[in-house]
């Protein structure tokens, strides 16, 4: 046998590894479309300036692998000598690539699940195959969980918020890159490969040439827009799917269902905040609201209007050939389609009254036009309900007449969407502040003559008043009366929530959020409001909305067992409960106590604050439901939805969980319907898991999780001093902040409708929780993520109780058996591996006072250095996401164009600052340039909104 050449041997070698690399198609993909975003560069901006970002790129690699003082020095001088519009087509170039990067990988996450489910392979964590095999081998029964889910209530929340840096332009172009993307894997011939690969060109051109930025500011308006975006890609077809993948894993589980009620009530539902989150943001008022439902209305109804259209022309079944209910007779000669063609045609008869219906609701209820003139008028449905049961009437026709195949493929989807989503599409929750309420209800009191200075009152004197109040048949408020504008908005807003409800129904709003929620008396206020509103039940003694505390701040979570406590205790309370179905819903914050307390003390706060508020529920005989406002970024409570779920203290879920999809991960999420399924299914086998599996724990374990819980107590304090003493404890640290990192710059940009800070001042106290997370990602600390843990760590095993090996010890057992500590560990390894402290140092550079950057840069980089010491030595592992290789490949992959956008960030920055210092007027390229960079470095992160 011939030995075969050296050069053959290595392109057999290198064809084994390619078909044995998962991750070959995923370079092949970047590979390609940073080729064709080249070829663009070319064509559009030149042979210059596409040199210019090869020559960029390949120097900052260069500096980051070598650590090479000579390349950072090449990489500014490179910088400098830009001029504005090639510093502006540099930054488009790596900015687009990292959007470009991010359509690649999802499109190869869908590939390898794909691969995965093809292979027969075991269920995937976070997949309701395994989430019911584990329950099935529990002992959990298929009725268990289907009575469980009938009582279940699953809510992503979607919210804007001023970090959300995508347009929606952006988004549909890059949607169509990945269809056609996608497209690729499938067996395509020469010509149709070529076809697809102009497309890709002429899509990637169409990018190129689409503005990145908004020139004005967003709208609550456009963020309502944005939102139902989602929905038409993502939530209104994967959802119904959702639960008829559940239906069919539970049937095929545990079979027969042996019950009438197989099909699954309405568990998960879609829940925003936009239009109806006013807590400072005084573009938010009753209009909103009232905007944000009709739009919602019109996209559900949309929706329905194009599949009962689809529906018709697909349910083609002749009475000639076939026979049909009494009930679907009714309804087709009910139906105002007279032709003689269809006489024969019940089905299609029936959906062309269908349609007649629905289009006179969408008319009453707002929409501005219907897409196809209906056949003739009819009566709006009164309901979604009713609208619901038409459709019911037509699947028992089929599946009692031979043609039960026939419903699944659509018409089991639209009736199964009309439960989910009604005709309001999602409930829209309302948020203020508590102290909004006061200041409301004190001029209300004034104005009546029953109390002139309530603010003044102290706490059980304000309770005394509010529940007079709320037992007095009559209202504080006159029409008579003339009242302050701020008075006037916030009753309005409540009397457009209870027109809201009247016209699409009470799912349509029913919850009040009290941010800043710091005693009982804020919770009756809201009450009240209510109550001088007309938001109150037909017996009078129950208001409609739920009102729910919102826990934010270290000292806020720390109260909020004993302020609910005292609440529960009010027997007027407990009516109101007991009409809510024996629940009470409980938020709590997670940016804000983080900004507050740092990572590590909020982390535990919240844990502590859940359990004991677990303990106080069902002591009172009340069902705890828990909203989770939890962050993109680790450092404001984000991290996976499914881990997070799992690691939360024994029984808080228990089949009630409410969470926020905020800012860019809302895009991440559900901007590809594939994706979007699999968060939502992640959802779902989590709540399952977290709420059916056994969590009986054995008096050895019980000693052992208590023993756990002293040492976290014991960190949180030595982390929350470390973190105060850098944040609000250290002079000058608010001018470093403002100088080290961008949020000047993000502040100006068109980003929300919100503002940046609460009021208007540098105060840290004042800045909102997600442009000072956006901040620190942005320079590539992301000090909210991981600051404190490595003080608290290293103080402990230094002094703490025994021996330093045996507290070690201690700390690896906790890891390994305790899944709170393992996801706040692997949070923190998440985020430690985008941290980049040589790109950091460059922002700390931007700070003119030497002393103070000295300081508190050095201080950084010995937290810095003990974190990533601690860590290591906890897990054994030196390298980051070591247990996640995927993800550490993915993060290092961008790095190359990633770290150009930071160093070009830097150099705008310093232009900018130094123009609007020295001329007092701003360089609208440079300032451009700077914008463009923030989107492409929070492209390139991808977890920063």
């Amino acid at each position: 046998m011939t030995k075969p050449s050296t050069a053959a041997a290595r392109s057999a070698k290198a064809a084994i590894k390619t078909a044995t690399d998962k991750d070959a198609p995923l370079r092949e993909d970047i590979r390609l479309l940073g080729r064709l975003l080249g070829d663009v560069l070319r064509e559009q901006e030149g042979e210059t300036v596409f040199a210019v970002v090869e020559t960029i790129r390949q120097t900052a690699v260069r500096f980051r692998r070598e650590s090479d003082a000579q390349a950072g020095a090449d990489l500014d001088r490179m910088l400098k000598k830009l001029t504005g519009e090639q510093t502006i087509s540099v930054v488009r170039a790596f900015s687009y690539f990292s959007h470009l990067a991010n359509i690649a990988e999802d499109q190869h996450h869908i590939r390898r699940r794909r691969a995965h489910l093809l292979t027969g392979s075991a269920p995937q964590p976070g997949s309701i195959a395994l989430a019911l095999e584990r329950l099935q081998a529990a002992g959990v029964s298929g009725d268990a969980v289907r009575d469980f889910l009938g009582e279940a209530l699953i809510s992503p929340v979607l919210t804007a918020h001023p970090t959300e840096v995508q347009r929606k332009s952006i988004l549909d172009a890059e949607h169509a890159i990945a269809a056609l993307l996608a497209e690729r894997d499938r067996q395509l011939t020469p010509r149709e490969l070529a076809t697809n690969t102009e497309l890709l060109r002429a899509k990637v051109a169409t990018l190129w040439q689409t503005r990145m930025l908004r020139y004005d500011k967003l709208t609550v308006a456009d963020e309502i827009e944005n939102a139902l975006s989602y929905y038409r890609i993502t939530f209104l077809h994967e959802l119904p799917g959702l639960y008829q993948d559940l239906e069919d894993a539970l049937a095929s589980r545990f079979p027969p269902p042996g019950r009438a009620d197989a099909t699954l009530p309405p568990f998960m539902q879609m829940g925003s905040w936009i239009g109806g989150d006013r807590d400072g943001n005084p573009n938010v008022n009753a209009g909103t609201m009232r905007h944000a439902l009709e739009r919602q209305s019109t996209a559900i109804l949309d929706f329905y209007l194009e599949e009962c259209h689809a529906l018709g022309a697909e349910l083609s079944i002749s009475t000639l050939l076939v026979d049909i209910s009494p009930a679907l007779q009714t309804l087709a000669d009910a139906s105002p389609d007279t032709s003689p063609h269809r006489k024969d045609e019940p089905y299609r008869r029936a959906l062309v009254g269908i349609y007649a219906r629905l289009a006179a609701t969408a008319r009453q209820l707002g929409a501005g036009a219907v897409l196809r003139q209906e056949v003739a008028p009819a009566a709006p449905y009164a309901s979604a309900a009713e609208f619901g049961a038409a459709l019911q009437v037509l699947i028992d026709s089929l599946q009692s007449h031979h043609s039960a195949v026939l419903v699944k493929p659509r018409l089991a989807a639209i009736r199964r969407a009309a439960e989910i989503f009604g005709f309001h599409l999602a409930t829209l929750d309302m948020r203020q502040s508590s102290d909004v309420h006061e200041q409301t209800l004190a001029e209300l009191f004034a104005r009546a003559g029953v109390n002139h200075d309530y603010a003044a009152l102290d706490e059980a004197g304000k309770r005394r008043l509010l529940l007079a109040e709320l037992a007095q048949p009559r209202l504080l408020y006159s029409p008579y009366l003339a009242y302050s504008d701020e008075t006037a908005s916030e009753l309005e807003i409540l009397r457009a929530a209870r027109e809201i409800r009247r016209r699409y129904g009470a799912r349509a709003i029913r919850n009040y959020i009290i941010s800043h929620t710091e005693t009982v008396s804020d919770l009756l206020e809201v009450m009240l409001l209510q109550k001088e509103c007309g938001l109150r039940q037909a017996d009078g003694d129950n208001v409609e909305l739920m009102v729910i505390p919102l826990f934010e701040t270290i000292p806020d979570l720390r109260n909020a067992a004993a302020i609910m406590d005292e609440w529960l205790a009010l027997p007027l309370v407990r009516r109101q409960v007991t009409h809510q179905g024996a629940l009470q819903e409980v938020m709590l914050g997670y940016s804000d106590s983080n900004k507050d307390g740092g990572f590590l003390t909020s982390n535990w706060e919240l844990y502590k604050a859940e359990t004991q508020l677990l303990a106080l529920f069902a002591d009172r005989g009340v069902k705890l439901r828990l909203f989770h406002g939890r962050g993109g970024t680790v450092g404001r409570g984000g991290g996976p939805s499914y881990e997070a779920i799992l690691a939360q203290p024994a029984g808080t879920v228990n089949g009630q969980i409410r969470l926020t999809e905020q800012g860019e991960i809302i895009a991440s999420k559900f901007s590809n319907p594939e994706i979007g399924r699999r968060n939502l299914e992640l959802l779902a086998a989590a709540t399952l898991e977290a709420s059916l599996l056994p969590h009986a724990v054995a008096p050895k374990q019980a000693a052992q999780l208590g023993k756990f819980e002293a040492v976290m107590e014991d960190l949180s304090e030595r982390a929350y001093r470390a973190y105060r003493a850098l944040v609000y404890e250290t002079p000058g640290f608010t001018d470093y902040f403002f100088a080290a990192t961008p949020i000047a710059e993000i502040a100006e940009l068109n980003l929300g409708s919100r503002p940046a800070s609460r009021k208007a001042s540098r105060r840290i106290e004042d800045l909102r929780a997600i442009p000072w997370g956006f901040s620190w990602g942005q320079c590539r600390l992301l000090l909210p993520g991981w600051y404190g843990f490595g003080s608290a760590v290293a103080s402990w095993l230094e002094d703490g109780p025994g021996a330093a090996s045996a507290r070690l010890a201690t700390l690896r057992a906790m890891l390994r058996q305790w899944p709170f500590f393992a996801t706040l560990l692997s949070n923190m390894d998440m985020v430690l591996s985008k941290t980049d402290l040589a790109v950091a140092s460059r922002y700390a550079g931007l700070v003119a006072d030497k002393k103070l950057r000295k300081a508190v840069f050095q201080r950084i980089l010995d937290e810095h250095e003990r974190t990533v010491s601690c860590l290591a030595r906890i897990t054994g592992e030196t390298e980051r996401l070591a247990g996640n290789p995927l993800l550490a490949r993915s993060i290092k992959n961008r790095f190359a164009y990633l770290d150009p956008l930071n160093h070009l960030q830097v150099e705008l920055i310093k232009r900018h600052r130094a123009v609007a210092k020295e001329q007092e007027k701003i360089d609208a390229r440079v300032h451009r340039g700077i914008h463009l960079s923030i989107n492409g470095v929070a492209a390139g992160l991808r977890n920063t909104g």
